[in-house]
């Protein structure tokens, strides 16, 4: 004989998040984690295939690949909010189709990605002026400098590590990001951003602004606030950002 059961709202609660997550990336999760996990915030996670050297012709590429990703997501949840966890493919494809192609299997739900979260954090701290650091090779942080300076924002220091391949990127030691954010913050600027998913910045964003008494974010930390944000949720993290 069948056992009787009950059914409640399970994990997948109005608060639940969504992350479309690049195949290449080996840290945007265990940096969000250290969020989402203490808060007990149910994230759902898809893979979207993503190829190992950035280039704006590979990062457009995703476009055409994100409504089957976004349609691996459970659609028994009721999502607060889904991310689409690449900075410069956020710049490439653009706010408006990154939406769009998430909303073909999960519409209304709000859309993020580290770009969009990017600004509104800034905003949110009252930053103007940006300290920026990138990975990228040159014309893939040109179109990012472009896109953050048609919105509003002054890009006052700049500095790349001119790394192409997705697997360096993760290993890029954190060492090395925090000197490079370091020296950015004693320019002119009102906070320093590191760009890029799969750069390990989470550690150091809160001896960086110690030292150079500065608002520091970095993509995963502004993706997994506004994703915060979006759903209603407070959760713990990183820096000046999430005190607000």
């Amino acid at each position: 004989m069948a056992q009787q059961f009950e059914t409640d709202q399970g994990y997948g609660d109005h608060a639940a998040l969504g992350l479309i997550v690049l195949s290449t990336d080996e840290t945007m999760e265990p940096e969000l984690s250290g969020v989402f996990g203490p808060a007990r915030v149910p994230v759902y996670h898809s893979r979207l295939p993503s190829q190992a050297d950035v280039t704006p012709e590979t990062l457009a590429q995703m476009e055409a690949d994100l409504p089957a990703s976004a349609a691996l997501l459970p659609q028994g949840v009721s999502f607060g909010a889904i991310g689409y966890g690449c900075t410069s493919g956020a710049t490439i494809i653009g706010e408006d189709r990154v939406a769009a192609c998430v909303h073909t299997s999960h519409e209304g739900v709000p859309v993020t990605n580290p770009m969009s979260a990017v600004m509104a954090a800034c905003r949110a701290l009252g930053a103007e002026k940006i300290g920026f650091l990138t990975p990228y090779v040159a014309d893939v942080s040109a179109a990012m400098r472009n896109l953050l300076e048609d919105n509003g924002f002054a890009i006052t220091g700049f500095a790349s590590f001119e790394e192409g391949r997705e697997k360096v990127v993760a290993r890029i030691a954190e060492k090395s990001v925090l000197t490079a954010v370091e020296e950015l913050g004693q320019g002119d600027c009102d906070l320093v951003f590191a760009s890029c998913t799969n750069l390990r910045a989470f550690n150091i964003i809160e001896q960086a602004e110690a030292r150079i008494n500065k608002p520091v974010i970095s993509s995963n930390s502004a993706l997994a606030w506004h994703l915060a944000h979006l759903a209603g949720r407070k959760v713990p993290g990183p820096g000046r950002l999430f005190a607000l």
